[in-house]
Order: C-alpha cells, then sequence, then structure tokens
C-alpha cells in the first residue's frame, strides 16, 4: 500500500526579463508555489502553481497549516477521499483562490505520484485519447513598450512558420480604433485559416463597453473572446455570448465544479478554460471537463502545458493545450529540468512516468534561497 510520508512545500518568485502588460495590469514578477509529496515506498511527485504577482506564501502557508497534514501517513491512491477531506479542512479559508490552488498542486502531486509508482506517463495512466501528441496554440501578443501593431502581426506569423494553426494575442488595453488595428495586423500576418484567438483579461466592465469592441473584431473572424469581463460577472459572459457570434472562453480563474456548473448553465461560455493548478486539480478538473462534455461545450485549458498536455490528452472534449515558446511570460519553464517540445503546432508528450519531468533544484535555489523547501512530516 502506498503511503505518504512527507509533504515539502516553497514558494518561489521568479523576475520577468521585461515588464509586461496585460489589458488591466502590468507584472515584472512571479510567484509559484511548488510541491513534492513522498511516499514511503521511495516515489516523489510534484505538483505547482502560479499564485499571482505576489503573495506567494498564502498559498504555502494553506498547504503547511491546513492541508499537508491531512494526507500525512494516507493511502495515496485514495485520492478522491484525500480531495473531500482537504476540501472539508479548509471550507471555511478556502473554496476558492490561494487555498484551492494548495489543494490544486497536492492533488496534482498524488496523480503523479501514483502514475511513477505505476511507472506510466500521466495521460496513459489517466486513460488516454491520443497517445503521441496534442494539439497547441501559440501564445503571446503581450503589450511592450514601443509595440506596434506590425511587430504584434510579426510576432504572430513567426508562430504560425514554426507550425501552429492557432495563435492567441492580447486585447483590450487600448482604444477600440487601436485594437481593431492590433487584431486587423494579427489577422493579416497570418493568414485566414489560422485560429486567431483574444484575451481581454478582464477588460470591460459593462456590455455597451465590450460590444464596442467586439463588433470590431467580428470583421476579423476570431475564433473566441476570452475573459471580456470579470470572472464574476457570470450574467454579463451570457449577454454577450447572445449578441456576438465570436465564441466566448473563460474559466481560468474559477474554482470548484459548482461555479462551474454555473457559468455553463447561464450560457456564458462555450469554449472552457478550466486550469487544473486552480480550479482544485486533476481530480476536479476531470469531474468540470466531463460535465462540460455532456452540455457540448469544449475545453481548452488555460497556462502550464506541462500539466496540461496529459489531460488535454486524456479529454475527448479537450481541444488546444496553451503553449508558450519561451520563458518569457510563463517563467515557470525556469523551474524544471525538462521541457516540452512541438512539431508542426502539436506537444509532444513525455514517455517516462508521471508529469514526465522534475523542478530544476538549482533554480529553487536561485530564485528562494537554500532553505526553499519546508518539509511536513
Amino acid at each position: 500500500m502506498p503511503i505518504i510520508e512527507s509533504v515539502s512545500v516553497a514558494a518561489v518568485a521568479v523576475p520577468l526579463d521585461k515588464v509586461t502588460s496585460f489589458s488591466t495590469r502590468t507584472v515584472s514578477e512571479r510567484h509559484y508555489c511548488l510541491v513534492k509529496v513522498r511516499g514511503k515506498d521511495g516515489n516523489e511527485g510534484i505538483g505547482f502553481c502560479y499564485v499571482g504577482s505576489a503573495g506567494g506564501d498564502i498559498a504555502k502557508i494553506a498547504v503547511e497549516q491546513l492541508l499537508a497534514p491531512k494526507l500525512i501517513g494516507q493511502n495515496s491512491h485514495r485520492s478522491e477521499g484525500l480531495w473531500m477531506d482537504m476540501y472539508n479542512e479548509s471550507i471555511l479559508q478556502g473554496r476558492a483562490g490561494a487555498v484551492m490552488r494548495g489543494i490544486s498542486i497536492l492533488d496534482t502531486a498524488l496523480w503523479d505520484l501514483n502514475a511513477r509508482a505505476a511507472k506510466l506517463p500521466l495521460h496513459q495512466y489517466l486513460g488516454s485519447v491520443v497517445d503521441d501528441r496534442v494539439p497547441a496554440y501559440a501564445s503571446g501578443g503581450y503589450y511592450l513598450d514601443g509595440k506596434t501593431p506590425a511587430m504584434l502581426g510579426k510576432e504572430m506569423e513567426s508562430y504560425v512558420k514554426q507550425g501552429f494553426k492557432a495563435v492567441k494575442m492580447k486585447v483590450g488595453r487600448l482604444s477600440p480604433r487601436e485594437e481593431e488595428a492590433r487584431v486587423k495586423a494579427a489577422r493579416k500576418a497570418v493568414g485566414d485559416d489560422v485560429l486567431l484567438t483574444l484575451d481581454a483579461n478582464n477588460a470591460w466592465r459593462d456590455l455597451p463597453t465590450a460590444l464596442e469592441y467586439v463588433r470590431r473584431f467580428e470583421a476579423y473572424n476570431p475564433y473566441w473572446i476570452e475573459e471580456p469581463f470579470s470572472p464574476d460577472a457570470i450574467d454579463l459572459h451570457a449577454a454577450l455570448a447572445r449578441q456576438t457570434k465570436i465564441n466566448v472562453a473563460t474559466g481560468e480563474m474559477e474554482a470548484g465544479r459548482w461555479r462551474f456548473r454555473e457559468l455553463i448553465e447561464a450560457g456564458g461560455v462555450a469554449i472552457l478554460q478550466s486550469d487544473a493548478a486552480v480550479c482544485g486539480g486533476i481530480t476536479e478538473w476531470r469531474r468540470i471537463s466531463a460535465y462540460a462534455d455532456l452540455k457540448g461545450v469544449i475545453v481548452c485549458p488555460h497556462w502550464m502545458h506541462d500539466l496540461h498536455a496529459p489531460l488535454v490528452a486524456a479529454t475527448p472534449n479537450a481541444r488546444f493545450v496553451e503553449f508558450f515558446l519561451d520563458d518569457q511570460v510563463l517563467n515557470f519553464r525556469r523551474l524544471i529540468n525538462k521541457q516540452l517540445t512541438f512539431k508542426n503546432g502539436d506537444l509532444i508528450l513525455h514517455k517516462t512516468p508521471g508529469l514526465g519531468f522534475e523542478f530544476d533544484e538549482t533554480a529553487i535555489k536561485k530564485y528562494a534561497g537554500k532553505t526553499a523547501w519546508t518539509k511536513i512530516v
């Protein structure tokens, strides 16, 4: 019986090489929470999550004080029961935010641990739909000082030249006229046969403003408009979906299957971007994806391609993995020792057990110090 012996947790802050902007905020560093769950048989699983541009210790404290103690001495294969134990323990403090992210990374580590013990890649351990590769879209198009629409177009074109058949860019920071110029440049650069997706990062507060932008974008046939409003404005997402031919995509910040049910039932999403490192881990992500499948909703998970590639490979209604070609925005890539490769717009799945990679301890010491890890036994 695989018994959990210890949990180690670290909070890591990684500066961006260039200050980078979204529609509503600017980021200079990213905070991550990392865990290692070790079994008495010597196997070890890892989990991780992005926890914002400040306050990364909040998730670390949740793991240390609320969640990890519920795992010590338990059978790692009792994943459903352990998920409920952690959820019930933190119900007053959590149900979303940093605490649910703590549950997410521990749950991920349990799946990784069990897959490694079974000597299977995670996608095979989950029961894969495909076994070698998954489709990806190239994510970028951020705002940088001095970046013109023509420069944005060149960036998008570079992804297509590397084989990607879908790309994503940011919108919503500038005026409607300026944003239309950016979308026009991107569409011209990638051509008509490439899926162009737009990410507003919660840019708009009301339906008339959103429609002022979206009506301009419609001429360039974007595949989706992502996070047009606050994640709490489910009614506005549904209203926009009724008034535009562009698919509405959202869900990256949501947690728990109940919230996703509300979003789907309201008609506020056509493409669900549930993030396993945010929504409650692999266990909860699979529940959410299965419910979405019943409702005819596609899943294209947000961020963390190292985690989501095997999940998409094992999910019938999942279409794309979001992929970052370098470590400039998703600088989590600096914290692991093996990167996913791509070919013709597909990510090539790892064949080694579990997630297929480890933390780079040298990098973690660089960004968190020699005493980065706190061990709970």
